[in-house]
């Protein structure tokens, strides 16, 4: 997988900008404010269809502007492909793969992309939502049944919601449709989790105790908090539906459902310990890191090639150690987008390629065609 070249047209703060890319470490920098993470965002877009900032899409579009539109030029199984995103003050968001128009569902892995941004250092320590997106953002870029299920499975949710707040006014309403739905395509969404976690948490030992010197072994654990322990039923839509009747008068109450994927989390431990409660920060990126590289191997076996990598100004949140062993794992096979302030921190090291961006313009470094 590799980014030949993005058309940026009205696109943030770039006017008119395209860009081509070598198959290498990319180093976009330039002082804050100048455009890097704006043009890795619109490479994150090609994969996704949406920003990972959580901005809304008419906020993308530039001042005085109706519309903006990202064009990326992109090798996969080395065939020439491209994406390109219309938005619209004025109209819904368009998606088009090699020029026939698609749903946001169809292009979620055309481009298979994997970001590493700060946020990500709080994988371990953070909220379960956040472990959550990851499992659902790495499974969806390799399966589209995955996805599609995961999304009619957030709909389920949200009209049971929505039921259990009338039920909370109005008295007894049937949830049979909704508990239906919901069991079936939770069974459905941790099975393909737990396939999917079987991998990635061999792949992060590996890759942890690799980092750690053989110091240290990390596991990632699946946990449900309503399941009461019971892991042997987690693939039977009979069991979920079964706790949802048990839980409905707890649901009604908080006006909320209290079973399902949507609930579940990650933990991280090495040995005994839970790195959210006892790792120290050291040990906890050490952690992240391997999960990320483990990503990268999790998307290739699934797909036969490496997806694309986005670091957003993570690489200054590392110590020397982690950001050599980060980058002597992708060099050379895994093409790499790196935003920074600091382009220092990269003297002497091979297989970087530098761009500087400044006010939403290449000076050097990018090829424009």
């Amino acid at each position: 997988m590799m980014i030949e070249a993005v058309r940026l047209h009205g696109f943030r703060n770039y006017e008119d900008e395209t860009i081509a890319f070598p198959r290498a470490i990319i180093l976009l920098y330039g002082k804050n404010g100048q455009g890097k993470t704006n043009l890795l965002e619109s490479l994150y877009m090609g994969g996704i269809g949406k920003s990972y900032r959580g901005t809304a899409d008419a906020d993308l579009i530039g001042w005085n502007r109706d519309q903006a539109s990202v064009i990326i030029n992109f090798r996969r199984s080395e065939t020439q492909q491209q994406l390109k995103i219309i938005l619209s003050r004025m109209a819904k968001k368009e998606l088009w793969v090699n020029e026939t128009k698609v749903p946001q569902r169809e292009l979620v892995g055309t481009l298979n992309e994997v970001l590493f941004s700060p946020d990500d250092l709080q994988l371990i320590k953070g909220s379960p939502s956040l472990r959550r997106r990851f499992m659902d953002m790495e499974i969806s870029q390799v399966s589209r049944p995955y996805y599609r299920d995961l999304l009619q499975y957030n709909r389920a949710v949200s009209q049971r919601n929505l039921m259990l707040k009338k039920m909370k006014y109005e008295g007894i309403h049937s949830l049979e449709e909704w508990d239906r739905q919901i069991a079936g395509f939770a069974a459905s969404i941790v099975a393909k989790r737990l396939e999917a976690l079987h991998k990635l948490s061999f792949l992060a030992g590996v890759l942890h105790k690799r980092l750690s010197r053989g110091a240290e072994k990390l596991d990632l654990t699946y946990v449900q908090p309503y399941g009461g322990g019971d892991t042997s039923r987690q693939t039977d839509p009979e069991w979920y539906y079964a706790l949802l009747q048990r839980r409905l008068e707890e649901d009604v109450r908080r006006q909320s459902t209290s079973v399902g994927p949507h609930r579940d989390d990650l933990v991280f431990s090495v040995g005994p310990a839970d790195l959210r409660k006892y790792g120290s920060q050291g040990q906890q990126r050490t952690a992240v890191l391997a999960l990320k590289l483990s990503e990268l191997e999790y998307v290739k076996s699934e797909t036969g090639e490496y997806p694309v990598l986005l670091l957003d100004d993570v690489m200054s949140e590392l110590d020397q150690d982690r950001r050599q062993a980060l980058l002597d794992f992708v060099r050379d096979r895994i093409q790499t987008f790196i935003t920074t302030t600091e382009p220092g921190i990269f003297a002497g090291m091979a297989g970087c390629h530098p761009v500087c961006i400044e006010k939403g313009k290449v000076l050097y470094g990018g090829t424009e065609s």
